[in-house]
């Protein structure tokens, strides 16, 4: 049975009447262009999902990462690719923590050993040394906000699997591996696009693989709406207002960092950062209308933890504020 606080996520913390930082969207609903697209497509929904549609956003993919289509294995959200992991059957895994906690669920759900890899300090890779045939991270790591650079992750033992759900927040994506034939690699178009009530994701791997995990999916595993979304963000326009919204998110995150001082454990490189505050910072934050992501959810983490989204300098004011009046509280 799998622990119940692995399946924590950030949207449990947000709740109604709360100022969010908990959830790492970027923004609260998508941009217009991509409401009128959806808006669009709304008069197919009586059909369903064509292959002709499913191609469409497949050829859109391989094109923005400079892959094949059969390269492409189009998902209903990132945590349905997760979910199909446990298809390649692998001996035992090792998962780098403090991490996302989805594999981790999915692997024991499946009865296959995970082992923990365990980083602290500055939650950077060092050498790893684990009998494993598989190893999971995430790049960059959620919560830490550490980017780990790309020859690091080669050097993991067996086969890689890297989750970049939040890759296109960096810019230039210079650690990517969406370009190697040899890793497996998970994107979300959720986290810039404002889409997680509609789940929009995709992997990159060699066809073999892809096929092993498509295996036994439902028919139609991906909608209408969903296909569209995913053609639309990887057109041209798209790619350049998300290398629009990665350079503004890095400036948000610097100036994150500044109001925040030696209560950032990392630099972020990622919109959201981890946060060092006494035990019960989260919940007074809370009574003062505040929610951060508790963080003793992730293995290698406790109370002690906050992950806080980067949300621009207006509105993170907000948060630092309260920030401020909870650890004077506290002392």
């Amino acid at each position: 049975m799998t622990s119940p606080d692995l399946r924590h996520h950030g949207d449990v913390d947000a709740a109604p009447g709360l100022a969010d930082f908990a959830v790492n969207v970027r923004v609260p609903h998508p941009p217009d262009w991509l409401r009128a697209r959806l808006a669009a497509a709304l008069d197919d929904l009586g059909r369903y999902p064509s292959r002709h549609a499913e191609e469409r956003a497949r050829e859109a993919v391989a094109r923005r990462h400079g892959r094949e289509p059969d390269e492409v294995l189009l998902l209903n959200g990132a945590a349905e690719g997760f979910a199909l992991l446990p298809k390649l059957r692998p001996r035992r895994v090792a998962i780098v923590h403090p991490g996302f906690t989805e594999p981790e669920v999915a692997f024991r759900d499946a009865g296959i050993p995970v082992e923990h890899v365990l980083l602290d300090g500055d939650f950077r890779l060092r050498t790893v040394e684990a009998d494993v045939d598989l190893t999971v991270i995430g790049n960059p790591t959620n919560p830490t906000s550490v980017l780990h650079a790309r020859n690091d992750l080669k050097k993991l033992p067996g086969r890689l699997v890297v989750d970049e759900a939040f890759m296109d927040a960096v810019p230039g994506e210079p650690e990517s591996l969406a370009h190697d034939e040899d890793v497996l690699v998970l994107r979300s178009l959720t986290k810039t696009w404002g889409l997680a009530g509609l789940r929009a994701g995709y992997f990159l791997g060699d066809p073999d693989t892809l096929q092993r995990l498509a295996h036994g999916r439902p028919h139609w595993p991906v909608g209408s709406l969903t296909l569209e979304a995913i053609t639309a963000c990887c057109e041209p326009a798209a790619l350049e207002a998300s290398h629009r919204f990665a350079q503004e998110a890095e400036e948000h995150a610097a100036y994150a960092t500044q109001q925040l001082g030696d209560l950032v454990v990392v630099p972020p490189k990622a919109p959201f950062l981890l946060v060092r505050a006494p035990k019960g910072a989260r919940e007074a934050l809370r009574d003062k209308g505040i929610a951060v992501r508790r963080c003793d959810t992730f293995p290698g983490l406790d109370d002690t933890y906050l992950r806080v989204a980067i949300r621009p300098p207006e509105e993170f004011a907000v948060f630092v504020d309260a920030l401020r009046v909870v650890m004077e509280e506290a002392q």
